[in-house]
């Protein structure tokens, strides 16, 4: 929790369901955002965390470039826990560290600082946020975006989400609720009423 300063906002939602989308509003709307992803990814070109990975998993795991291929780094730590957590003890003091940097610098007049973490609950980070967010979307939807931008099956959907905590559970520990089903002008709105009930008018 923020004793001073911004509140912290947390994103949670299920995989394809626009929590990048209420990021990029949020961000438009005077708030900074720390996209955890985007930190992680940057994070696997740091010497010293290439020279780890090589040292566990070898040459396999790096494209013709020398840098690290995230698609095939996903591929072996998603059906051995032992490896992901080995992976995330590497990488998570290092994005919570380019986090905290980030929000140190946030300008004067910031409204919210935002967490846009995958794990958000997974990962402990459910804890720094003075409110949570969920960002909600039928299956059937959240299926139709996840084919159309990553190429995956439905069975890749359920298999990505059957090791997260189960949406049910992360709406309910969820402060607010955005349904994002509709257009972008509908969810822009809703991003207004939970800013306004957060911080006032």
């Amino acid at each position: 929790m923020s004793d001073e300063g911004p509140i912290i906002i947390g994103l949670a939602g299920g995989i394809g369901a626009g929590k990048s989308r209420v990021a990029a509003i949020l961000r438009e709307k005077g708030c900074v955002v720390s996209d955890a992803d985007a930190l992680a990814k940057a994070m696997l070109d740091e010497t010293s965390v290439r020279e780890a990975i090589a040292g566990w998993w070898g040459d396999a795991v790096f494209d013709e470039d020398g840098h690290v291929d995230r698609a095939a780094v996903a591929e072996r730590v998603f059906e051995h826990p032992e490896e992901l957590k080995k992976l995330e003890s590497l990488l998570h003091p290092l994005v919570e560290r380019a986090r905290k940097a980030e929000f140190e610098a946030a300008p004067e007049g910031t409204r919210a600082l935002v967490i846009d973490a995958p794990l958000l609950f997974e990962a402990g980070l459910a804890e720094q946020c003075d409110a949570i967010l969920f960002v909600d979307a039928p299956r059937s939807i959240r299926l139709e975006r996840v084919v159309e931008a990553r190429g995956w099956s439905p069975e890749e959907l359920d298999r990505r989400e059957d090791r997260q905590m189960p949406l049910d559970e992360k709406r309910a520990r969820a402060h607010h609720v955005l349904q994002n089903h509709g257009g972008i002008d509908d969810l822009d709105e809703q991003v207004d009423r939970i800013l306004e009930a957060l911080l006032g008018p």
